[in-house]
């Protein structure tokens, strides 16, 4: 079963258990899922991903204009479109990932940086945050 299938299910769910802002956010997830379906894309994870961070963003800039109810709301929706990501590596698994790839690539500095990134975010499949990866790469290259 796809993603967009289990979400598309997930809403049928919610709305007979009567959880609308639940039903609303995952209506959500499934329009964006198949909107890039249309265009072809096909990487669910990365719409997922996408998505997940928009509303984590959005979320910050309610929380600093205090309009809590607003953050509450964008926290809510990037909490349920993470459980549909893949699990997380754990910082010691991404830890032997990134030493990996900077061992294939040979980079020794920080300016080699977008050659490991690029040997490493394929193999990770959405299994990590971009942010954080970026972050163990420039420490392991002693940036």
């Amino acid at each position: 079963m796809s993603v967009l299938e289990q979400v598309q299910a997930d809403v049928r769910t919610a709305m007979k258990a009567g959880e609308r802002q639940r039903a609303s956010a995952l209506r959500m997830i499934v329009d964006s899922l198949q909107q890039d379906a249309k265009l072809g894309e096909g990487d669910e994870v990365a719409v997922l991903q996408r998505e997940r961070k928009k509303r984590l963003e959005a979320a910050a800039a309610y929380s600093e204009a205090n309009r809590a109810e607003q953050a509450g709301a964008e926290r809510f929706e990037a909490e349920l479109i993470e459980t549909y990501l893949p699990a997380q590596l754990s910082d010691e698994e991404l830890g032997q990932l990134v030493e990996a790839a900077i061992a294939e690539t040979g980079a020794s500095e920080r300016k080699q940086m977008g050659q490991v990134m690029s040997a490493l975010m394929p193999r990770l499949g959405g299994r990590a945050d971009g942010k954080r990866v970026s972050a163990m790469v420039q420490g392991k290259l002693g940036a």
